[in-house]
């Protein structure tokens, strides 16, 4: 379908930049990635989709298009066979609801262990100075300091990092490290020999980040190594035109994921509902050891949620009982309809992946 290549802009250490390239190596998709100046390129992507946020895709025909989620699942919608969605409703399900929790929750947890220690800030400070920032006229020092306190003042710090979470949210992404070393290894990829939209989600935290920036890898590489395997795995593999089949039903391993998908992501999904039907920008969420104050609130998430619910309303009706009984048993079914009547702004995000109305985290909205 696609003989001429997709641009795709976006930095080589960016968290949905991997993802997207993820997808566009998987489905055989041709693609060049540019590294485009700041802040030039921020002013032209706003003016082409409505907000900055990486990657932006530039389709051979000229279109414009953000947000990963929606690309991705605009370009299956027009691309033939091979899909990354598993037939079995149960299996696909559980690849939205991971996906998205890839996409929302993780990317906290990445972006602190990037900007909160020495090794990782200077990494990235270092990089990014120089791929987007190269062509300001400042100082190199200069431009790691504003882009390491900018980063910090955003992502971490100002979204509800502190020396009382700490530990906690670093115990919580080495119980995905151990949850997710259990599964790779016994087979190549969550389902099964054959990547799903699953392994893409989770290949934004991890391709361009936990296993990219220097504590975090250190911690898979004598923990988890077969994460690494998984990632090479997914970056060199390309889907054939051939038929293919996943494992059947829900891998009991992946229950782990799951039920911390029920008992923290979607509770979290909720409490940022609260916060955006009063209008707070900031608020608390707390499970088990768990908890932040000050997160910024997401007129973002709000849409994911009512995605996650518009997902269920299309299954067919001799289907939702199943995947309510598989989302029962993990505690996903009550959070996912704690709330129903969603405050979505109008037409909110109607016109993905053409033109985004949110980013996901109130920042300078």
């Amino acid at each position: 379908m696609f003989k001429d290549p997709i641009t795709i802009y976006g930095s080589s250490i960016s968290y949905f930049t991997g993802k997207m390239e993820s997808y566009f190596k998987i489905r055989g998709i041709p693609y060049k990635r540019i590294v485009a100046p700041y802040p030039s390129f921020e002013r032209k992507m706003k003016k082409m989709v409505g907000i900055h946020q990486m990657p932006a895709v530039v389709l051979p025909d000229g279109r414009w298009m953000t947000d990963t989620t929606s690309m991705i699942q605009w370009f299956e919608s027009n691309l033939p066979h091979s899909s990354i969605i598993p037939s079995d409703p149960k299996q696909a399900f559980a690849c939205y609801l991971i996906e998205d929790w890839a996409d929302e929750w993780w990317w906290r947890p990445a972006m602190h262990y990037r900007w909160h220690y020495k090794e990782g800030a200077n990494f990235a400070s270092n990089h990014l100075a120089k791929e987007l920032l190269g062509s300001f006229p400042a100082p190199h020092f200069l431009k790691k300091k504003f882009l390491t306190r900018r980063q910090r003042n955003g992502y971490t710090v100002g979204d509800g990092v502190s020396a009382d979470n700490i530990v906690s949210i670093e115990a919580n992404v080495k119980n995905l490290f151990r949850n997710l070393e259990k599964i790779f290894s016994k087979r190549t990829f969550i389902f099964g020999d054959h990547p799903s939209l699953a392994d893409i989600g989770l290949s934004g935290p991890f391709l361009r980040h936990f296993a990219l920036d220097p504590v975090p890898l250190k911690i898979i590489k004598n923990e988890a190594p077969a994460i690494l395997n998984w990632l090479q795995s997914l970056w060199n593999i390309k889907l054939s035109n051939q038929e293919f089949s996943y494992l059947d039903n829900i891998p009991n391993d992946l229950s782990p994921l799951l039920n911390e998908i029920g008992k923290i992501y979607l509770p979290y999904l909720c409490a940022n509902v609260d916060a955006v039907s009063k209008n707070k920008r900031r608020f608390e969420f707390k499970s088990d050891e768990m908890h932040f104050v000050g997160a910024r609130y997401s007129q973002y998430r709000v849409w994911c949620l009512k995605q996650l619910q518009e997902k269920y309303h299309q299954l067919h009706e001799n289907q939702k009982e199943d995947i309510k009984m598989m989302l029962s048993e993990h505690g996903c079914w009550e959070p996912l309809w704690r709330h129903q009547d969603l405050p979505m702004k109008g037409s909110q995000e109607e016109k993905l992946p053409f033109w985004a109305d949110r980013k996901m985290i109130g920042i300078n909205e």
